[in-house]
């Protein structure tokens, strides 16, 4: 089964609470402090797995979760790290924020992509010890790990795609100009999954061609297989459009031209702009009228126009010779750049409430809400902290500190930022 689109839930592990304990000594308070730090919490973390060519594992199981770090223990014994959750995606998948659209990765290098962070692990009571607190009784709880809804695209790496309606020769084509073999037959939609070859010209010359399973027309609006595959189309450097030059099924090749240009159009105006060259196949079939129409209204259009017979490789080297000379003009294959989650998504969900506790005049803030604007919040850029403080301001995260009975000059503890409280 070819899946190229599905939509998981992914979370990282937390970090482990920090513990409170004291060591047996002699003449120390209470033993003196000894709680050992947590352990951060395992990463989500994306891979590329050229063995796979779909997305379907990811019909069956949509959530992932990685380990949470070990709590603390006495005799300053920090708690151990949770492993990190790898998940394997195919070359080419697009990893996206669900809420928000934004790209989070391209996976299409060899490069792992950390897609949720761990919770870092809670600090044990002897980092609170000071002069005048020797004998702290609290420690620090671990953060939440990251937790995200993501939906994965896979957008297939090729230099060159083929369109064409069903049965105008494109598996044949790919078939005889690389090592790839796709199912052929006089049928429509004999190819269903899009299939890739890479097509070699000699030492240090070679490309990638994808045969994409046939078009029609409505393929914009999702008709036939539509959706399915004009998104493997997105990448392709270089389209290389197959017409039935006899139209040996009754149709016009010059009207099956237009027909999907316009669904490239509808689908994405971006993609009907990308650079064409046409081949007409079946030549063998075809009378030289049929054939001086066909040149005259592609040249006409400004399109570069080739003829061949691909089942006897009449014309394919020609044509490839032309394909390859294009795509050394042409950019590299597309790639996404990652985009920042709008930080403001966040905001919305302060409703989910916040907890505050008390320990020795220092007042713990959490709210994993707030966590994830923390992390985004640059601290050191005054429109950024201001930003910060109107949504504790707007959360009712102050006036609760005020109800506590916060006084001046208080510590105020939000996970991994501490500040003193000013009224």
């Amino acid at each position: 089964m070819f899946v190229d689109i599905a939509k998981i839930k992914i979370k990282a592990g937390n970090g482990g609470n920090g513990a409170v304990s004291f060591r047996r000594e002699k003449y120390v308070a209470a033993g003196g402090p000894d709680g050992g730090d947590g352990g951060r919490g395992g990463n989500i973390v994306f891979q590329v797995d050229d063995n796979l060519a779909t997305l379907a594992d990811f019909r069956y199981k949509r959530k992932y979760t990685a380990p949470n770090g070990e709590n603390g223990s006495g005799g300053r014994k920090n708690g151990r790290r949770g492993e990190d959750l790898i998940i394997k995606v195919p070359r080419g998948t697009i990893i996206r924020e669900t809420e928000s659209g934004a790209v989070m990765a391209d996976m299409s290098g060899d490069e792992p992509f950390i897609a949720a962070k761990g919770g870092r692990g809670g600090w044990g009571n002897p980092h609170f010890a000071t002069p005048t607190r020797q004998v702290p009784r609290f420690a620090k709880n671990g953060t939440p790990g990251e937790e995200w809804e993501v939906s994965l695209e896979l957008k297939l790496l090729a230099d060159v795609g083929l369109l064409g309606f069903p049965n105008v020769g494109k598996s044949t084509l790919v078939s005889v100009v690389s090592q790839a073999k796709p199912i052929i037959a006089n049928y429509h939609f004999t190819t269903i999954t899009p299939v890739l070859g890479v097509v070699s010209l000699g030492e240090g010359s070679s490309f990638v061609m994808a045969d994409i399973p046939g078009l029609i027309e409505g393929a914009g609006d999702g008709v036939g297989l539509g959706h399915e595959f004009l998104r493997h189309v997105d990448r392709c450097r270089l389209l290389v459009h197959i017409v039935d030059a006899a139209g040996s099924e009754g149709r016009d090749p010059i009207e099956d031209f237009e027909i999907i240009n316009r669904e490239l159009e509808k689908f994405d105006p971006e993609l009907a702009k990308r650079p064409q060259i046409v081949a007409a196949n079946k030549i063998d079939l075809a009378s030289d009228e049929q054939l001086e129409r066909l040149k005259n209204y592609f040249e006409e259009k400004g399109y570069e126009y080739h003829t061949m017979c691909a089942p006897i490789c009449e014309g394919t080297d020609e044509l490839i010779s032309a394909v390859w000379k294009k795509l050394k003009e042409l950019p590299p294959i597309k790639k996404y750049e990652a985009e920042e989650i709008p930080v403001e998504m966040f905001e919305k969900q302060k409703d989910t409430g916040f907890t505050i506790r008390v320990e020795d005049d220092i007042y713990f803030v959490e709210a994993p809400w707030l966590l994830k604007i923390l992390q985004r919040t640059d601290l050191d850029d005054y429109e950024s902290l201001q930003y910060f403080q109107r949504i504790l301001i707007s959360s009712g995260i102050i006036d609760a500190l005020r109800e506590k009975g916060i006084s001046e000059g208080d510590t105020v503890s939000i996970y991994d930022l501490e500040f003193d409280f000013v009224n």
